[in-house]
């Protein structure tokens, strides 16, 4: 779906996209799968404003978090220091992104209104699969007062959003890694001992509430052995307390039938490959959302809190739209997330997981071909700036 649009057909040559990093990772996180496919597949010159260059580092460690101005993977990497600053109408691109709705410099907005030709104007929003978002996805709001008008552009599940991001290379480099057996190496490398790769694999990553003490206690009476590997950071309170010793890389100990492994804390593409290596994946935010469904593996979602609990509507009404959500795994979803409203047995819940990973695995499988079909968020985004200007 990709291939729809080509270079040469797309008038729209630059862009700007503005980030406010909120949660640590997943904002900068899709931000930066954004400008580098731009750049890398679509011959888009990009300039990624971002105001927290240090959660940036942690996910491509070649970041200078001191740069005013840096070039990384042929993006224009700005600090986003504050909203001042002048601007002119020679500073403006030919299309502007604002992240979740992150208010740009207003100088800078009214430099856009200068410009001859105005730029093509997006309020990318966040990802759900509920229903209102279909009818807002391409919705026009005129500013109140230049001449100016910003489109929200939403993400989803299917043909009446704008889909889901992925490179055009993504699903063969996937394919190639589980059939070359790539993992066994990769893991090594990671310091995973064999005997620990021939446990059931499971990767997380979560925000700190989420209640992973009952899980570890939980997998420590599981029938099978489980090897949980956890990226440095992460859930450090209760990882430490399981560990006994201070978390760092490397760090690993063994109780019943759990061993729990830190990890030093992977950039993007490896983390990539840390989804496709495991047999069942935690993970929380956006942008690690995403890339589990790409990874066709079965997953658990931890999602970003909301004040007056919105984000359990939006757990919902995913796990409404998920083809694979068998109801062990929605009751694990709900209970991870603090949603459910009974007490939760996590042995008996991850069993039933457990007993259910084969035809999970499969039902992923086909969910991930099901979102290839609805094309490439970019793609589909670029294909909606171009028809705004033709």
């Amino acid at each position: 779906m990709h291939q729809d649009i080509s270079v040469p057909a797309n008038p729209l040559k630059t862009l700007d996209l503005f980030c406010r990093v909120v949660d640590n990772y997943g904002d900068i996180g899709i931000c930066w799968r954004l400008a580098r496919q731009l750049v890398r597949e679509h011959g888009i010159a990009v300039r990624l404003w971002v105001d927290d260059l240090a959660s940036f580092k942690r996910i491509w460690p070649e970041v200078d978090p001191t740069a005013e101005v840096q070039q990384l993977a042929g993006v224009t990497v700005q600090h986003w220091r504050d909203q001042d600053g002048a601007f002119t109408a020679a500073d403006i691109p030919d299309i502007v992104i604002e992240f979740f709705g992150c208010e740009i410099p207003p100088a800078y907005v009214e430099a856009m209104a200068q410009r001859a030709v105005k730029p093509v104007w997006f309020n990318l929003e966040g990802l759900s699969a509920e229903q209102w978002v279909e009818g807002c996805h391409t919705l026009p709001s005129p500013h109140r007062s230049l001449k100016l008008t910003k489109y929200f552009f939403f993400p989803g599940f299917n043909e009446r959003t704008g889909g889901l991001s992925f490179e055009a290379d993504l699903e063969a480099r996937r394919e190639t890694f589980l059939r070359e057996n790539r993992a066994t190496a990769f893991l090594s490398g990671l310091g995973v001992t064999p005997q620990e790769q021939e446990n059931l694999k499971v990767s997380l990553f979560c925000y700190d509430d989420a209640p992973l003490p009952a899980l570890f206690d939980a997998w420590q009476h599981a029938p099978r052995a489980i090897t949980c590997l956890v990226p440095e950071g992460v859930a450090r309170g209760a990882v430490e307390a399981f560990l006994g010793t201070p978390v760092q890389p490397g760090a690993a100990a063994t109780r019943g039938a759990l061993t729990v492994r830190v990890l030093p804390f992977l950039p993007q593409t490896d983390y990539d490959k840390l989804l496709w290596s495991c047999d069942f994946n935690f993970v929380r935010g956006e942008d690690s959302f995403v890339r589990a469904q790409w990874a066709g593996k079965p997953f658990i979602w931890n999602i970003y809190r909301q004040d007056k609990n919105l984000h359990h509507t939006k757990l919902n009404a995913f796990l409404k739209i998920y083809e694979p959500a068998t109801p062990a795994l929605s009751d694990a979803a709900r209970a991870w997330n603090g949603a459910n409203h009974t007490e939760v047995d996590w042995q008996t819940s991850w069993q039933a997981l457990q007993n259910e990973l084969p035809a999970l695995t499969t039902a992923a499988e086909d969910w991930l071909r099901k979102l290839l079909a609805n094309g490439d968020f970019l793609a589909n985004l670029l294909k909606f700036a171009a028809r705004l200007v033709s």
